[in-house]
């Protein structure tokens, strides 16, 4: 096996949606002939890049895989922005995972990241080993989902690089007590200039989906997760922001006693989402995921 690298490596694969091919970007850390591969998944306007330090941290036990799901970052954006949604992200997701050709894989999902992993585990035959959520559980506190339907989709254009970040620092405040560097670090990634303008490197469509669900469509989803949950067999890590509101202490407790192999931790001084870059933060995952 050669030397595992702390560079990462871009690459893309195609995929399909209802309404043609895409292209799925991602980020690859680790010994490309490693067959321990961990997939890391970001939240909802996110990117792959925030997983960069703890990607080149255990970049040494794995093949580390960060996509920038469809719609996002240097992914393609869909035709229909119907598609946006959890049912195409699990296929693209297996589409990724066929082409690692790694039989079984690790699991690091963060918000919506993790959304995908608990649809994904649930699934008859999961690739899925084990996995970490990050600030996520199959039901999602009102208030949180008023908070992000505020900003998610909006166009927004910035008159420099550092106006696009402060104000996706400002989106993502409770991630925790981040430097400015650290901001800079997993900002700007997620934007990109067009026109003289900085806007965010996302498909404003995908809010579409995200502020039409109806309440039915939300408790169906939500069940549906819960059902995920429970079939998933291997062990399941849930970090909690101390400080969430999306997350909450209940939920927290129903996925203990949900799921076959569930522990949990609350990471201090941090809200949704804990960002990971710390190295506090990493270690939970270095210990859970080895």
């Amino acid at each position: 096996m050669s030397v595992p690298s702390a560079v990462p490596r871009q690459h893309d694969v195609q995929c399909l949606s209802p309404s043609g091919l895409h292209r799925l970007a991602y980020t690859e850390w680790g010994d490309p002939d490693n067959p321990r591969v961990l997939v890391c998944v970001h939240g909802l306007t996110r990117s792959s890049r925030d997983f960069d330090r703890l990607a080149a941290a255990l970049s040494g036990t794995y093949r580390v895989v960060c996509p920038d799901v469809v719609g996002r970052g240097l992914s393609s954006w869909l035709v229909d922005p119907r598609g946006y949604g959890v049912a195409q992200y699990v296929a693209d997701m297996v589409t990724l995972i066929a082409r690692t050709g790694a039989r079984t894989v690790d699991w690091f999902g963060t918000s919506m990241g993790g959304l995908i992993g608990m649809a994904l585990g649930g699934l008859p035959e999961t690739p899925v080993r084990r996995m970490l959520l990050n600030d996520i559980g199959p039901h999602i506190e009102p208030e949180a989902l008023a908070r992000i339907g505020e900003y998610v989709g909006r166009d927004q254009r910035f008159e420099s690089l550092q106006t696009g970040i402060d104000h996706a620092a400002l989106l993502a405040a409770s991630f925790g007590p981040l430097t400015a560097e650290e901001w800079r670090e997993i900002n700007t990634p997620l934007l990109h200039e067009v026109d003289g303008a900085w806007r965010f490197r996302y498909d404003p469509r995908i809010g579409e989906p995200f502020k039409s669900i109806t309440p039915e469509q939300n408790e169906q989803g939500e069940q549906f997760l819960w059902r995920s949950l429970a079939a998933f067999k291997g062990p399941l890590l849930v970090v909690r922001g101390a400080q969430s509101d999306l997350l909450s202490r209940e939920t927290v407790a129903r996925m203990v006693e949900t799921g076959h192999d569930v522990s949990s931790v609350e990471i201090a001084g941090t809200g949704h989402a804990p960002a990971f870059l710390s190295a506090d933060q990493i270690e939970v995952a270095r210990r859970f995921f080895s």
